[in-house]
């Protein structure tokens, strides 16, 4: 039987003791959304891009159309500014949390 060990867990400076898995361990550390990145929140394929480098956009506006789970998801900016670059064609696969298109 394997022994289990405890570490000390820092949660909003409270400090716990626990066991934390491999998997746990091994995580990817959180990196916090950049606000002039358009995300993929789901896996799935891209049907539409509705924009261009060089194309101006308000916060609401309709960039990508993914199909993912049987659904066609409209994915809006949450920023005003330019689409500097898109990353993305229609047809491509994507992943969550990959970078569609950024603005500036």
């Amino acid at each position: 039987m394997e022994k289990r060990t405890t570490e000390k867990l820092v949660i909003d400076n409270t400090e716990y003791t626990t066991g934390l898995s491999r998997r746990y361990k091994e995580r990817k550390p959180y990196e916090a959304p950049v606000p002039g990145r358009l995300y993929s929140f789901i896996p799935g394929t891209v049907i539409e891009v509705l924009v261009s480098v060089g194309d101006s956009v308000r916060q609401g506006d309709d960039m990508v159309i993914l199909d993912a789970m049987k659904m066609k998801n409209r994915l809006k900016s949450h920023v005003e500014g330019t689409v500097v670059a898109v990353n993305v064609k229609p047809g491509d696969r994507v992943t969550k949390g990959m970078v569609l298109a950024e603005i500036s």
